[in-house]
């Protein structure tokens, strides 16, 4: 039966009726549905979580498991460890037996070799260590001849061939010069008029200058004679000219000699800063500068002090070159290294110590009064400018013809070598050579070794380093020679 819709109020609450009902159901199949869900979800929720129980659960027993069989790890080391200590201590106490034992098999048989031999334990052992020490000492020395064999091919080499470099670069004359200058005289009248009246002018001469002039029977000649280069110059240049001037008295010869000391003063300038140029170096003080002119009228052993430091100044910077270092210090180091002996006579100590001074008042750097102090090695080198200075002078003092010497020293001296040589245990004959420049010894290879033939060739150039002066270096070479002899019959 079906309900129609009128148009009255009756109507009208049925259509509200209706449609409440509708919605009504609406929502209750939505709710339905909601529930569904809500349900299903719970259940996935459920399963999950009992999913993540069991995961756990076998994890746990997983890491129980590891834990079971980690412990029975530990305890199986443990037992290893505790049976190793076991041995450890049996063997230490074997160990111990064995040692007891050991001493006493030790002190009983060093009872016996007492008896034996004679020697108590400490003289035996002292006769060890010395036959040990012995043996040691010849297997170094045997090693330190092959090193120092070694390391002198080599440096002998390369300083040969540096020095030789240099050498071959530059050459230099040589003259001999003397404590003695000879003037000579236009005629003999003019001898009468220098001694004087009584030999008034000469003692006035004498006392003016301070230097001795002899007047003798050597025709048209006087000689003055004064251990000082620089007033024996003074001097000459003063006679010289009261010689041309003709008037020679006391207050002339005063005059003449006041302006022959300052062209003197003047000269040594010059020939200080000719020096400077020539040997490449500058800012000098003034005073270093007149006094390192000075020594041009200086000589040692028949050398130019100055020459042999301009020849030593261009050796050693050639050779600073040649090595890659800065010549400029080196070359000034060696320029200024025999200044001292300008000063010996005025100032106590060695020239070397007098010129490391003096340079040192004079603003030198530190460097170069080193070198200069050290360069005959009164102190020990310890810089390459000292080292270069030094190898500069020995080369330049060592070029043949260089240095010359009386024959009375001479010939002392190569009698002192031959002597010094001559005093070693086992030495048969010695012999000079080469200008007293090497000393060759012969040994009895019976009586002396290949080491110690070594050992006298050091010790005789010590001795005679110690002892001698001479320029240059001495050669030391001992000869052992051995000789086997046969007949056949």
């Amino acid at each position: 039966m079906g309900i129609s819709a009128g148009t009255g109020p009756s109507g009208s609450l049925v259509a509200v009726a209706g449609t409440a009902v509708f919605l009504l159901l609406v929502f209750l199949v939505a709710a339905g549905l909601a529930v569904g869900r809500l349900r299903a979800a719970r259940h996935r929720a459920l399963a999950e979580a009992e999913q993540l129980r069991l995961r756990a659960e076998e994890q746990s027993a997983g890491q129980r498991a590891e834990l079971a069989r980690r412990e029975r790890d530990v305890l199986e080391e443990l037992r290893r460890l505790r049976r190793r200590e076991d041995e450890l201590t049996e063997r230490s106490a074997e160990l111990e037996r064995s040692r007891s034992e050991s001493e006493a098999l030790v002190a009983h048989r060093v009872a016996a070799l007492e008896r034996a031999a004679g020697l108590s334990a400490e003289q035996a052992r002292s006769e060890l260590l010395r036959e040990a020490e012995e043996s040691v000492r010849r297997e170094a020395a045997v090693t330190v001849r092959e090193i120092e064999r070694e390391a002198k091919e080599e440096g002998e080499r390369r300083a040969r061939d540096i020095v030789a470099g240099a050498i071959q670069r530059l050459a230099t004359e040589q003259t001999a010069e003397s404590a003695v200058t000879v003037l000579r005289l236009p005629n003999e009248d003019i001898k009468g008029r220098i001694i004087g009246r009584e030999g008034r002018n000469i003692r006035a001469f004498e006392a003016v200058t301070g230097v001795n002039l002899i007047v003798d029977d050597t025709p048209e000649s006087v000689q003055l004679s004064c251990f000082d280069p620089v007033r024996r110059e003074a001097a000459r240049l003063t006679l010289e000219q009261l010689v041309e001037d003709g008037r020679i008295h006391p207050a002339r010869i005063e005059h003449l000699h006041e302006r022959s000391r300052e062209e003197v003063g003047q000269r040594c300038v010059r020939a200080g800063e000719d020096a400077l140029l020539e040997a490449r170096v500058g800012g000098m003080h003034p005073e270093l500068v007149r006094t390192l002119g000075s020594l041009r009228y200086r000589a040692s052993y028949g050398q130019n002090v100055l020459g042999h430091l301009l020849e030593s100044a261009h050796l050693a910077g050639m050779m600073a070159a040649e090595l890659g270092v800065d010549p400029e210090p080196v070359r000034r180091a060696a320029l200024l290294h025999d200044i001292g002996k300008a000063l010996t006579h005025e100032s106590e100590g060695s020239h070397a110590a007098v010129g490391a001074e003096l340079a040192r008042r004079h603003g030198e750097s530190a460097e170069v009064v080193h070198a200069i102090a050290a360069h005959h090695n009164e102190v020990d080198p310890r810089t390459v400018t000292a080292v270069l200075t030094q190898a500069a002078d020995g080369c330049s003092g060592g070029r043949p013809g260089a240095r010359k010497e009386s024959l009375e020293l001479y010939v002392r001296r190569l009698a002192r070598l031959e002597e010094i040589a001559r005093s070693y245990e086992g030495v048969a004959e010695v012999y000079a050579m080469q200008a007293g420049r090497e000393v060759r010894v012969m040994v009895r290879p019976d009586a002396v070794d290949d080491l110690g033939a070594e050992l006298i060739a050091r010790e005789v150039a010590r001795q005679v380093s110690t002892e001698l002066t001479y320029p240059g270096r001495i050669r030391v070479t001992v000869v052992r020679e051995s000789r086997a002899t046969a007949v056949a019959g």
